[in-house]
């Protein structure tokens, strides 16, 4: 038996059993425990989501708006029950939001092996995408297939809303939540498997060698103000990349992001959040374009904290413009290791007091990766036990892509700040769906 801190309590863990929270006797049923969270709100200082109004959720939700759901169709009927009114959406179970199969979205005509044939590189060529195709070629019913699935799969989440999983196993499979417009949204304790898009568009002229795209985010953010997002897991559940096929001679990727946060999205606080076994995890920041960033200037303000990052490729996150203070987060480096950190357009990153574990072969120099030329803050961090100067070991393993300490702010919205040594023990432990105390 060992013991480890969790959200300031001692907790004893059994190699291969569930952590016990100790002086705490029997087992509350799940329902009991659900109640417990639904008026939970952010508490004060706990990152940008903190700022200002704070971020409650639906925690003033009256009994008519506080409702169980046990399948997509229910948690949809939910979501628009009463417009923004406070409201309380308890998930109960795995909810499948992929929909009966991805031939019941297909648009009347839609045939694949046709799609393969006419946008062949060999047949197309490499030097123009395919936007500009009509309506009744391959691709305008690649499209409209797509539209169907978009309808299916996409969930608006209101203002005002809370949105948790009752006991250790809820969650969904194959939603994608857009959180865009809107303020004060809470989402907890909830497994999420990754969307699966049927209908990935190939882009000839991306890279060399071209691309299949994908949509659906796990969570979009944006535009929108105040939003929770804790105690999730986000993975690719039953479909990694590694069991994704290849056309082209490039992976037809069906995978988007697991959480996204873009246009002048404000005030965003990850806490205790699992992501594992994905690509391309989170974006902050979608473009660098004069219209993205008249949009994004001043905003774009997000806290990870106590997350655990593990077997990603790349963007943990990836950031534009904004002032995101990252800490106190462990990050796990497997199997394709690309980056963590992506430094991008004007960024301002505080990325303190976290830990790293690296195998071997994979350096330090990696965690980082310099996009443009934005100075960061990178102070107390740990690579295998060991404080590593995060900025010094990357420009020294990275010829050319110097990267400039300081980012410019001081985080001030944080609660209780652990030392980066215990980071494993107490992230691993504690973060993820089912964890909550």
């Amino acid at each position: 038996m060992r013991t480890q801190k969790c959200h300031g309590r001692v907790i004893a863990s059994l190699v291969g059993c569930t952590a016990l929270v100790l002086g705490v006797t029997g087992t509350a049923s799940a329902h009991a425990q659900a109640r417990d969270l639904d008026r939970q709100v952010l508490g004060a200082n706990d990152g940008w989501g903190s700022y200002g109004t704070g971020t409650t959720g639906g925690a003033a939700a009256d009994a008519a708006h506080v409702h169980t759901v046990t399948d997509w169709a229910g948690f949809k009927a939910a979501l628009a029950d009463g417009g923004s009114a406070p409201k309380i959406i308890r998930v109960e179970g795995t909810i499948d939001a992929d929909g009966p199969s991805c031939a019941s979205f297909a648009a009347p005509g839609y045939d694949f092996d046709t799609y393969l044939k006419t946008y062949d590189p060999a047949v197309w060529g490499r030097d123009k995408n395919l936007d500009g195709e009509p309506d009744d070629s391959p691709e305008g019913l690649r499209r409209a297939s797509e539209a169907n699935q978009t309808a299916y799969v996409e969930a608006k989440i209101p203002a005002n809303t809370t949105i948790v999983g009752i006991g250790k196993d809820a969650g969904f499979k194959g939603a994608s939540l857009q959180i865009k417009g809107v303020d004060n949204v809470i989402v907890r304790n909830l497994a999420f498997e990754s969307p699966l898009d049927c209908f990935p568009q190939w882009d000839p002229t991306d890279t060399a060698d071209g691309n299949w795209n994908s949509e659906y985010d796990t969570a979009v953010i944006y535009g929108s103000t105040h939003v929770w997002m804790d105690h999730n897991t986000f993975t690719d559940g039953d479909h990694p990349d590694s069991s994704l096929p290849y056309y082209y001679g490039r992976i037809f990727e069906q995978h988007d992001g697991e959480v996204d946060i873009v246009k002048g999205a404000d005030y965003v606080t990850a806490s205790w959040n699992v992501f594992e076994n994905h690509d391309k995890t989170i974006l902050i920041g979608n473009s660098d374009s004069a219209s993205t960033a008249a949009v994004d200037r001043g905003h774009l303000k997000v806290t990870f904290h106590h997350n655990l990052f593990s077997n990603l490729v790349e963007r943990a996150p990836r950031v534009r413009f904004g002032q995101v203070d990252s800490y106190n987060n462990h990050f796990v480096a497997k199997d394709g290791y690309g980056y963590s950190y992506g430094i991008g357009m004007e960024s301002q990153l505080v990325a303190e007091h976290n830990a790293f574990t690296l195998p071997d072969g994979v350096g330090a120099g990696l965690i980082l990766k310099k996009w443009k030329d934005s100075p960061l803050t990178a102070d107390d961090n740990y690579v295998n036990g060991e404080l590593t100067d995060l900025i010094a070991v990357h420009n020294a393993e990275v010829p050319g892509e110097v990267l400039r300490s300081g980012a410019g702010w001081t985080p001030t919205l944080r609660t209780k700040v652990d030392p980066a040594e215990a980071i494993p023990g107490i992230v691993d432990h504690c973060a993820g769906v089912g964890r909550l105390g």
